[in-house]
């Protein structure tokens, strides 16, 4: 595969992953307990990382690294602003917003690593990092039935 291919293809996990650590940033803002805020901030600082290890690969491409977030993840981030004002238990909704973006990461790294050819050490980075957020999703769900 083109090196171009794959940094375009990082670089779209990178804008999803700088949308996942704001989006995480905000969570832990509006956390009603200390353990969210805990966990919200901890996910923030783990897409932090993710985003570190995607430019320095991007840069292995000799390929540039673009900043920004989308419009997606920006409309995701108001929505778990207002979506609290419309529920019971704000943690609770934080936490379901939290697995759906979680949940919608894993199908995009799957769908990278499924449709492209990208060599070995771009792999093992998306599959490493595709299987912190697969074994995040179970500290979610216990953080649920603590709601």
């Amino acid at each position: 595969m083109e090196t171009g291919t794959v940094a375009h293809k990082l670089n779209d996990i990178l804008e999803k992953t700088y949308d996942a650590e704001k989006r995480n940033k905000k969570a832990a803002e509006n956390a009603d307990s200390t353990a969210l805020k805990a966990y919200f901030e901890k996910k923030a600082k783990e897409r932090y990382d993710f985003g570190y290890a995607l430019k320095a690969e991007i840069k292995a491409f000799g390929e540039d690294v673009d900043k920004g977030d989308s419009l997606t993840g920006k409309a995701h981030r108001t929505w778990m602003d207002i979506k609290p004002i419309f529920t019971l238990n704000n943690g609770e909704a934080m936490l379901e917003e939290a697995l759906r973006g979680e949940k919608a990461s894993i199908v995009h790294y799957k769908q990278v690593l499924e449709g492209f050819s990208m060599p070995l050490s771009t792999t093992a980075l998306l599959k490493s990092q595709k299987g912190t957020i697969e074994n995040g999703l179970s500290t979610i769900r216990t953080l649920e039935d603590l709601h």
